[in-house]
């Protein structure tokens, strides 16, 4: 088994790592096999709604300036995703919202590629908008008919500068909540 984490945070070790790592800890604990997709940063388009996709129907993005159709190759072969992003302006980042709209329409056009893979949605925040970020990757999640496991709370952590999320310890405490509950949901559905 294996899950996938991307991080729309463009900060290397910010909080949105934090969080994953918390998360993977109890993930790899379990014999889970993880990694770690960085995209915060990086070029990311948005969905040009060419509608190729549809046309072609072979799960993979007609625009090839950039790396979506890789990101989407490892979304195939992991049996859990998680998308991760710090809080900007009330949502994720630029690039994770260009990854859910581009992924959503390649899995709706490519035969519901993430159907029945469990997903996570992890929020770093400094003050507020984190529900709101945290409703945009679970909209992505639900539309595509994805499994998603709950925890003790919200799935966010707060903090302002990198590494400040390690002293949330209700964020750390749900981050290990959200770790056990995937890790017994992966292992029922692969039963």
């Amino acid at each position: 088994m294996k899950v996938v984490a991307f991080l729309g945070s463009p900060r290397p070790d910010g909080n949105s790592e934090h969080l994953v790592r918390r998360v993977f800890d109890i993930l790899e604990s379990n014999g889970i096999e993880t990694e770690m997709v960085r995209i915060g940063g990086k070029p990311l388009h948005g969905c040009l709604a060419c509608m190729k996709c549809y046309e072609t129907r072979n799960g993979q993005c007609a625009n090839q300036t950039d790396d979506l159709n890789e990101y989407v190759e490892k979304m195939r072969e992991a049996d859990g995703i998680i998308f991760a992003s710090p809080t900007y302006f009330a949502d994720v980042t630029a690039e994770m919202k260009a990854l859910i709209d581009r992924t959503g329409m390649l899995s709706r056009s490519g035969g519901d590629f993430l159907k029945f893979k469990v997903g996570a949605a992890i929020i770093s925040v400094r003050r507020g908008g984190a529900i709101h970020a945290f409703d945009t990757i679970n909209h992505l999640f639900l539309m595509c008919q994805m499994i998603v496991p709950g925890s003790s709370y919200w799935n966010m952590g707060l903090g302002r500068l990198p590494g400040e999320v390690d002293s949330d310890e209700e964020g750390l405490e749900c981050m290990e909540t959200l770790g056990v509950n995937m890790t017994w949901l992966l292992k029922r559905i692969a039963e």
